[in-house]
């Protein structure tokens, strides 16, 4: 069968670190590819901006903290405050002539610089401390932003975003944004894809598994989370500024409550930690879910009369969502990236099932 590793023999470290040793996986992603570059031709924009669209940007969102969570081991409950910071900066960047590329680059920027501010303090403790200092880092830009006139507008403003322009080319399509998330989405992911195979990634998953221990062996394990805060605050900073100015047409506090932190964190640990592909099943789970089940549960109520009240029909798709999501982790820990990886192990030894790989 195509989809097998025999006569794949690893005669040089080269061969044993590429990222698709088997030839379908390649041909796979090329698929996937070559999809989501199409899609815009393929559906309605309803669709377009309310499915495909989202999913594009809160996967990114979900790459950058699985940078931080799953390759580092840091957790963080504030990282919708990090989005929030970068999507201000470079709307106040374009509101005084900053170009588009430049004013993304400013919100990374400011993003990184506030997060390492906030990891020199807050990597001093670890476990639940640690999460309960970046949770900090949420309330106290929450309050920034509702309380500063000049960074958020007062309470319950909304600050319009200006028109976002690459290379000179104003982007006011719904196709235009949707490739503009993509690309940024791309980036992100082929940075993730070879991180591991670099100096930096295998320092961070040492440091993730024990630092004691990575100290022992020479890394310097303080260093390497603030690089991995840092990276991870400005890849959240410009998926911030992403999510303002392709999708929300707007900036207002509440797009980045505790609520939305919450979510990403649910995107990373539902998908799989430390996993690429987890994170965009992760992210499309926790975005697409709800929606499926509402609509089951609405067709069911339209076809069946249930004899129950909207009130508690409205509650049954939560519940099922709720249900769901406890299934996930208590029959598979390791996220929806590992079912996945447990299907495709299947297949790599199908028929031959005494087999192991």
């Amino acid at each position: 069968m195509f989809y097998r590793q025999a006569a794949i023999r690893h005669t040089s470290y080269d061969q044993t670190k590429k990222l698709y040793p088997i030839p379908f996986d390649k041909w796979l992603v090329v698929a996937v590819l070559l999809v989501a570059l199409l899609a815009p031709f393929m559906m309605s924009g309803l669709y377009l901006n309310s499915y495909l669209l989202p999913w594009v940007i809160w996967s990114t969102a979900a790459l950058s903290l699985n940078l931080l969570m799953g390759y580092a081991g840091q957790i963080h409950l504030g990282y919708a405050a990090v989005m929030a910071i970068g999507a201000y900066s470079s709307v106040h960047a374009m509101r005084l002539g900053v170009p588009f590329e430049f004013a993304l680059i400013l919100g990374g920027a400011t993003a990184m610089i506030i997060g390492v501010g906030f990891g020199f303090t807050a990597l001093r403790v670890k476990g639940l401390y640690l999460a309960i200092s970046t949770l900090a880092v949420q309330y106290l830009v929450d309050w920034v932003l509702t309380h500063v006139p000049a960074i958020g507008g007062g309470t319950q403003a909304t600050l319009q975003t200006p028109t976002p322009a690459l290379l000179g080319f104003e982007i006011t399509t719904d196709i235009g944004r949707y490739y503009l998330a993509f690309g940024w989405c791309a980036l992100v992911t082929i940075f993730m894809l070879n991180v591991k195979r670099t100096g930096l990634g295998r320092a961070l998953i040492a440091v993730r598994e024990k630092d004691y221990a990575a100290s022992v062996l020479g890394v310097n394990s303080y260093y390497y989370k603030l690089i991995a805060f840092a990276v991870s605050s400005f890849f959240g900073g410009v998926t911030g500024a992403i999510l303002a100015f392709t999708f929300f047409g707007a900036v207002t506090p509440e797009q980045y409550s505790i609520d939305i932190s919450i979510q990403i964190l649910a995107m990373v640990v539902v998908g799989g930690l430390g996993s690429v592909l987890g994170s965009f099943f992760g992210a499309g789970f926790i975005l697409l879910a709800p929606l499926f089940l509402n609509n089951m549960v609405t067709g069911m109520a339209e076809a069946y009369d249930f004899g129950v009240s909207r009130s508690i029909l409205s509650h049954i798709p939560l519940i099922l969502y709720g249900g769901l999501i406890m299934l996930f982790l208590l029959f598979e820990p390791l996220g929806l990236a590992k079912i996945y990886d447990n299907i495709r192990k299947y297949f790599l030894v199908w028929p031959f099932g005494f087999s192991r790989r």
